[in-house]
């Protein structure tokens, strides 16, 4: 029986993996996962627990690192999928000695490198040399962008770009009348309210204070205006006062982690992301399937999907008024609106499941 390891920080990554964990047991595989183990991880013959940490700096990650090495060399793996940035680079050093020796073929899937135009200068210094060296060890570099790929083809590796983690779109998919309006109804928003929603973990690259800052001027323009939150982390608690102290409790709802997502993007009339950096943007294509309008940063990972003035309007993060100039623009202009969800439907096509599944069985049918 042929084996594959697919190795990420967290056990909640798993999720991005089903689809390919599904692929592989189909064809009599057995898949292992290989994680911090925070949570379980379903549809995986085992699920090995490492001491692995999210920074590149936690002293954790050298015992991770041998955890791991031992793993490798006791199972007898043909491929190893790694996933993450540090599982990337743990997975890639533990399996060094055996993919030299031909024993194991080695993938990693970059979800975003550390390093990209406007990067700090120390990201360039640090994660970009470090990536190069690791090339040396990686039978395919995957990429979820354009300019992602555009750095991955310099690399010693063979290299791929694929249509992101894929997008289920029997699940996100443009809602009835019928069923918009009784999904408000129920979630407690009135007819004619003009609501915005962001799903985004609470962190600081998702730059919610931009966003915070704005809406006391949005909400002045548009006083029908609601926002979703959607999302957790550890600045989520933080986010929550600002809202308490500010008044904006009466349009500002938090969500927190909840699983029929879905079910709020299809209330509402716009998708946003004011965040500072990404891979491929999961919740814009989301919201792309759900046949809403986007407004976005112009940023990697956000221009691979949004085609400015067609399906949605990106703004610069150096001039921030020019969201809520996006904003009033949508607001005043329904047709425009109904214009751009309804080219997002096909435009989140590109980006679905299934196409991303069928890119990866192409590469994953070089190592068979």
């Amino acid at each position: 029986m042929k084996k594959i390891l697919f190795l990420s920080n967290t056990a909640n990554f798993s999720k991005f993996n089903r689809p390919y964990m599904r692929l592989f047991k189909e064809q009599g595989w057995q898949v292992d996962y290989c994680s911090c183990g925070e949570e379980e991880v379903p549809g995986c013959d085992a699920h090995y627990t490492i001491s692995i940490e999210r920074s590149p700096f936690s002293v954790k990650n050298i015992k991770a690192f041998f955890e791991l090495k031992k793993l490798l060399g006791k199972n007898d793996y043909d491929i190893l999928h790694c996933h993450t940035p540090m599982g990337g680079v743990l997975g890639r050093l533990a399996a060094k000695k055996l993919y030299k020796q031909k024993k194991i073929k080695v993938i990693y899937t970059a979800h975003g490198f550390h390093f990209y135009k406007g990067a700090p200068i120390f990201n360039w210094l640090f994660y970009y040399p470090m990536e190069r060296v690791l090339s040396h060890f990686t039978d395919a570099l995957i990429t979820i962008n354009g300019e992602d790929f555009n750095y991955a083809k310099k690399f010693c590796c063979p290299s791929y770009l694929i249509p992101g983690v894929g997008v289920d779109l029997k699940r996100f998919c443009p809602p009835s009348k019928v069923e918009k309006s009784v999904l408000r109804k129920y979630y407690g928003f009135e007819p004619e309210d003009f609501v915005l929603i962001y799903t985004a973990e609470f962190i600081k690259r998702k730059n919610h204070k931009l966003l915070f800052s704005l809406l006391p001027e949005l909400k002045g323009h548009i006083p029908n205006l609601k926002v979703i939150l959607c999302g957790k982390g550890k600045l989520f608690d933080a986010f929550q006062k600002i809202s308490a102290k500010n008044g904006m409790e009466n349009y500002v709802m938090f969500t927190g982690y909840n699983n029929k997502i879905e079910e709020f993007y299809k209330l509402s009339d716009v998708c946003i992301s004011t965040s500072l950096q990404e891979g491929l943007s999961l919740n814009l294509i989301e919201g792309m399937g759900c046949s809403l309008p986007v407004v976005a940063s112009d940023i990697r990972g956000h221009k691979d999907s949004i085609l400015p003035f067609e399906n949605g309007i990106l703004f610069s993060l150096k001039n921030p008024a020019s969201f809520p100039d996006a904003i009033f623009l949508l607001n005043k202009n329904p047709a425009l609106c109904k214009e751009m969800g309804e080219r997002n439907i096909k435009r989140a096509a590109l980006f679905s499941e299934r196409q991303a599944v069928e890119c990866m069985k192409k590469i994953y049918s070089l190592f068979d």
